[in-house]
């Protein structure tokens, strides 16, 4: 066996590298999924209900921003003190909202918190291309899928310990230590060095266009959280500001899944779209129409959790599989379980089937996401690594957004209107299963057809 076929991400060359990579997007991650359960005790504390909205929308918009600048500073020079500033942004937007005395103050933390992690989660991939060899990163994938997800078991419950007994300033300032350490142990390992990148092909900044693409997500979901008149105007005007934006900052031929990187960052958002669409509606559907408990309704998105971290450490085991075929695979266990998911609207049913179908769903991130990263490190060369890095990453945030308040817009609807909500459940489960089985059209489309795929790309290397 060769050195390369022996090496590992937790090998005495890669182990720090590898551990400061999943602190830092663990940390993402977990403040991503704890700012939820401490922003409503905030808004209260500084009486600012009506900015709740922004709390979130400011962080939103700035991330896209931040990633754009990621992907600019990743094709033209080192990655590494661009992590550094992302990270010093992230954490010094945690202290303005962990200090903040006003809600204006405390959107001002949100959005700098946005800037530095749509910076550093574009970056980290930057370094993952050059710190680890194409072998190592089906691994390196399954480990990130873990520092995903793993916050969504713990987060809730943690931030709401914290809230509770120490106050919500205590869940952005509690963070800063540890972000710290995971900067220090990213910066310390000796694989994470790498040589400089060739010089990029200058081209303008698309930071503007990225800024436009934010307010045009923000915009088209308060159009969805309206109902109303003034809602449709409102959805016209942001999805022309969105359409000019992506236009500018995704590769050209991204929504027709052209052959090769642009079928890989359409199946990225095709992936995050479907899933987080339904994710975000379901406990919705648990609560008010089988009257589940908040507590309750969140345990079937624990065993989505849990399918997701299973198959992401599973793909990268397998050994001589295409690529594609494992992103396939992972398409259309996500398209089975959203599709069996329609049946938590079944009155009769009491909404159980949901613990089971729901890890189906995760099952199918787990095999979906790490491929979709492998095939898009594998085939960018170095000068372009940062820009389509970006993209993949924009291209998650929109489908997201845009599913996940589209689900929203038609199971709200029917439950304003005070009719059976069932009718409206199965018909989101259905616009959301769609992306799903497209995906698993597109996935063939990743590698570039008559062209043999980079090492890595097809196949699942023994590490």
């Amino acid at each position: 066996m060769d050195g390369t076929a022996a090496a590992s991400i937790w090998d005495a060359e890669h182990r720090r590298a590898t551990i400061g990579l999943l602190t830092l997007v663990t940390l993402i991650a977990f403040e991503a999924m704890a700012v939820g359960t401490a922003m409503p005790t905030a808004v209260a504390e500084l009486d600012g209900v009506a900015w709740y909205a922004w709390t979130f929308s400011a962080f939103l918009v700035a991330s896209v921003a931040g990633m754009v600048i990621g992907g600019e500073v990743g094709d033209r020079r080192p990655p590494r003190p661009g992590v550094l500033a992302g990270v010093a942004l992230f954490a010094t937007g945690l202290l303005i909202a962990g200090l903040a005395q006003s809600m204006a103050v405390l959107v001002l933390g949100r959005a700098v918190q946005g800037l530095g992690a749509g910076i550093v989660i574009v970056l980290l991939y930057v370094i993952a291309g050059q710190a680890f060899s194409s072998e190592l990163r089906p691994r390196l994938f399954g480990a990130f899928a873990a520092g995903w997800v793993l916050p969504a078991l713990i987060g809730p419950l943690v931030a709401g310990l914290v809230t509770t007994h120490i106050g919500w300033r205590g869940v952005f300032l509690g963070l800063l230590p540890l972000v710290g350490a995971g900067l220090a142990l990213l910066f310390s390992g000796g694989s994470g060095h790498a040589p400089d990148p060739e010089p990029a092909r200058r081209r303008a900044s698309n930071v503007p266009w990225a800024l436009l693409t934010g307010v045009g997500i923000a915009t088209c979901l308060y159009a969805g959280q309206r109902l109303d008149l003034a809602a449709a105007g409102l959805a016209v005007l942001g999805a022309l500001a969105l359409a000019a934006g992506l236009r500018r900052l995704l590769p050209r031929g991204t929504v027709r899944a052209r052959p090769g990187i642009p079928a890989v960052i359409a199946g990225r958002g095709l992936l995050a779209g479907s899933f987080f669409g339904m994710d975000a509606l379901l406990p919705f559907v648990l609560t008010t129409q089988h009257g589940w408990s908040a507590t309750t309704a969140g345990l079937p998105l624990t065993a989505g959790a849990v399918g997701w971290v299973t198959a992401a450490q599973l793909q990268g085991r397998l050994t001589h599989v295409p690529r594609e075929r494992v992103l396939r695979a992972g398409f259309l266990l996500l398209a089975l379980g959203l599709a069996a998911t329609a049946t938590t609207a079944i009155p009769a049913l009491g909404g159980w089937p949901a613990y089971l179908t729901w890890a189906v769903a995760g099952v199918g991130m787990g095999l979906g996401m790490p491929s979709v990263g492998v095939l898009l490190l594998d085939q960018s060369p170095e000068a372009d690594r940062g820009a389509n890095s970006a993209a993949f990453q924009i291209s998650d945030v929109t489908a997201s957004a845009l599913c996940v308040g589209l689900a929203g817009v038609l199971v709200a609807g029917a439950a304003d209107g005070g009719g059976a909500l069932w009718p409206a459940v199965v018909a989101a489960v259905a616009v959301l299963t769609v992306p799903a089985l497209v995906g698993a059209r597109v996935a063939d489309r990743t590698v570039p057809s008559g062209q043999e795929a980079p090492a890595g790309a097809t196949t699942l290397a023994a590490t």
